[in-house]
């Protein structure tokens, strides 16, 4: 029973690291590819509209990186107290 716990709390933990790449790698794609390079003399239109998936890209790089920062360091933690109880 235990054993079969702490592989699920293992894999949740697994799946929020993985669940924050893909945060990461949609924001990395705003920026780079829907946002891109900002135009030179661009229309109000076309400088909202680079604006706002140059935001969306921003917040989901940051977003995802702090998945994946809070669900390494919470998986890191599980991994210690999981080895010093299995000492024990």
């Amino acid at each position: 029973m235990k054993e079969k716990m702490r592989n699920n709390l293992c894999q949740i933990l697994n799946a929020v690291i993985i669940a924050g790449v893909i945060i990461l790698f949609m924001g990395l794609y705003y920026c780079v590819v829907k946002a891109g390079i900002p135009y030179q003399d661009p229309p109000l239109d076309l400088r909202i509209q680079y604006e706002v998936n140059a935001g969306i890209g921003s917040l989901l790089v940051a977003n995802g990186f702090k998945i994946i920062l809070c669900g390494g360091i919470i998986r890191l933690l599980f991994g210690l107290i999981l080895k010093k109880y299995q000492r024990k």
